[in-house]
């Protein structure tokens, strides 16, 4: 495990964006395919900003990029909420990242890949048709969820079948709903949509790295028990991390107080 505290938002966007680059740039410019798995929310916009900027000053061709999200929310169990619906992860992707790639780098919306709730095994399939993620980003859930990934008690999941969960569709719990309502959608629950296609915790533990970034003081209670208890539970998703051979946390210090922990 790798980790970076950060002074704050900007701090924290900066290093989130650097280690990308670090990792994609050198493979984009020898001419080989990258897959990068993306999140979306609040926590990442400076953070895509900063990104677009430096591949357009790298002048790269990233035709043989590959995105991957992490999740779409839908509106029932087989279908994905329209590209209008205001809190579409597409349409955030394309307003946040991809129409901020400048037309000459070659980034076309067929690398562009999200779960499809009426086919969600098809994306594990095609992820590892691909190679699986070079690198995944992540923010974690103020319940400690990763993706939509929720929290199950270890009465109901054992922790190595948690940590096999496949790309599915499952209805989001009022916890997330509540944070999600407060987060994107300006206190507007009704926005929310109750049902999620998400990556798996399989494809995105099995990604060569793993970057996740915090900057909310609500996720100081979760990344605070994962911290401190150390070991991976249903119970609090993102603590799966722990065990991944290639994980670095980035947080900042002026929302979130990890002193003692690290």
């Amino acid at each position: 495990m790798r980790y970076r505290k950060c002074a704050d938002y900007h701090a924290m966007s900066v290093a989130g964006a650097e280690i990308i680059c670090d990792c994609a740039i050198p493979v984009l410019k020898a001419g080989k395919p990258f897959n990068l798995g993306l999140a979306t929310g609040n926590t990442m916009i400076e953070l895509y900003t900063l990104l677009a900027e430096r591949f357009d000053r790298e002048k790269l061709d990233l035709s043989r990029l590959q995105t991957w999200n992490l999740d779409e929310y839908a509106s029932d169990e087989k279908h994905a909420v329209p590209y209008s619906h205001p809190l579409s992860y597409r349409r955030y992707m394309d307003e946040k990242l991809f129409r901020l790639f400048a037309p000459e780098r070659g980034f076309t919306p067929g690398q562009a890949h999200f779960p499809d709730p009426a086919d969600p095994a098809a994306y594990d399939r095609e992820l590892a048709g691909a190679g699986g993620l070079d690198l995944q980003l992540l923010g974690i859930g103020f319940n400690g969820h990763i993706a939509f990934n929720e929290p199950l008690r270890e009465s109901e999941i054992s922790v190595k079948d948690y940590g096999e969960l496949p790309t599915r569709v499952l209805p989001l719990t009022p916890e997330t709903i509540a944070q999600n309502t407060k987060v994107t959608a300006n206190g507007d629950s009704t926005l929310v949509p109750r049902f999620a296609a998400t990556m798996g915790m399989k494809p995105i533990l099995e990604a060569k790295k793993t970057l996740l970034l915090a900057c909310f003081a609500e996720q100081e209670a979760p990344l605070t028990r994962m911290l401190r208890e150390r070991r991976p539970t249903p119970e609090l998703p993102a603590s799966y991390l722990l065990r991944h051979p290639d994980f670095t946390l980035v947080w900042t210090a002026d929302k979130i107080d990890l002193e003692g922990l690290l």
